[in-house]
């Protein structure tokens, strides 16, 4: 992805997310999107962050949508609707963080620990139970492979923590480029 496409990426989810917290018009549905990269169908999840502080992240393994507008969608999600905060504030604009990871396709792997901490995510499905961690997520805890694997199957999938290791739990991994600005309310 180029240069533009990141700035344009980040663009849509900072309008959209200033539209929805402070109730204006979205100056993003009036712009043309000409990049066939931002057409493209793909994962992404936006990750909202204060100060350094988690303060949303939501997104979709596979888009059936244009990828920038799932980032729009998922940013306003992010800052909105994730169920562990309360709402974005128009306080908080100033200093809010967008990190947005956009996903490979996902990849089946036969033994769970052919994962490569900090370049590969996960997604862990046992019947109609799945969650996933971004490959961030295991360098920003520090935690081993086998850790990543039982966190995300207890804290993400609602499965128990060695879960991974049955035969009837799939495992996939999936990499993300990730694309991050500080927002700046007076921009």
């Amino acid at each position: 992805m180029d240069e533009n496409d990141k700035k344009a990426l980040l663009s849509i989810a900072r309008e959209s997310i200033k539209s929805a917290i402070t109730n204006t018009p979205d100056k993003q549905t009036r712009i043309e999107i000409t990049s066939p990269r931002l057409q493209e169908k793909s994962g992404a999840f936006v990750t909202l962050k204060t100060h350094g502080k988690l303060r949303g992240c939501i997104g979709r393994m596979v888009s059936d949508i244009p990828l920038y507008k799932l980032v729009s969608e998922m940013a306003v999600s992010a800052a909105k609707e994730d169920p562990r905060f309360s709402q974005i504030k128009p306080s908080e604009l100033e200093d809010l963080e967008i990190d947005i990871s956009i996903l490979s396709p996902l990849q089946k792997i036969d033994d769970p620990l052919d994962i490569e901490l900090g370049r590969h995510g996960i997604y862990i499905k046992k019947g109609a139970s799945n969650g996933c961690f971004l490959p961030q997520v295991a360098v920003e805890t520090g935690w081993t492979k086998e850790e990543f694997l039982s966190q995300c199957c207890s804290m993400k999938a609602g499965l128990s923590p060695d879960a991974w290791r049955h035969k009837n739990v799939e495992v996939y991994i999936f990499t993300a480029e990730t694309i991050f600005e500080k927002i700046n309310k007076n921009s």
